[in-house]
This record gives C-alpha cells, sequence and structure tokens, in this order.
C-alpha cells in the first residue's frame, strides 16, 4: 500500500495521528508519514484517510515494482 498526503491540503489537524500512530506522527509541527507501511496497517491507514477533515490523507494499492 502507498500512503500520500496532499501537504497543501494538510491543516495537521492531526485527526490521522490519532487514527494511526503507527504511520502518522508530528515532527516540530510538520506531519510526517511512513509512505509505504505493511499491508497489515491497511484498516488503520483507511481509518486515517476517512477521518482527515481536509481530505488530505490517500491510501492506495503499492506500485508494482518497474523493471530496470
Amino acid at each position: 500500500m502507498q500512503i500520500t498526503v496532499d501537504m497543501t491540503l494538510c491543516e495537521s489537524h492531526g485527526q490521522c495521528v490519532f487514527a494511526a500512530p503507527e504511520i502518522f506522527s508530528f515532527d516540530d509541527d510538520r506531519l510526517v508519514h511512513e509512505a509505504s507501511p505493511p499491508g497489515a496497517l491497511r484498516d488503520k491507514a483507511e481509518k486515517a484517510a476517512a477521518v482527515c477533515p481536509v481530505r488530505a490523507v490517500t491510501v492506495s494499492p503499492a506500485s508494482p515494482p518497474t523493471a530496470s
């Protein structure tokens, strides 16, 4: 899974941090997140996206590896 946060939309309400502290946190008042968390955290990631009041968090399937 891939987590994306649109930082132009994010207003640092912190609802994602409460919903999924394993994925989201604050660092010096800036939201940080794990971009590719383990699949076992999918439910928490989706809840974090759902509770974001400005819909800045997106959860999508993991990108397939590209051939080199």
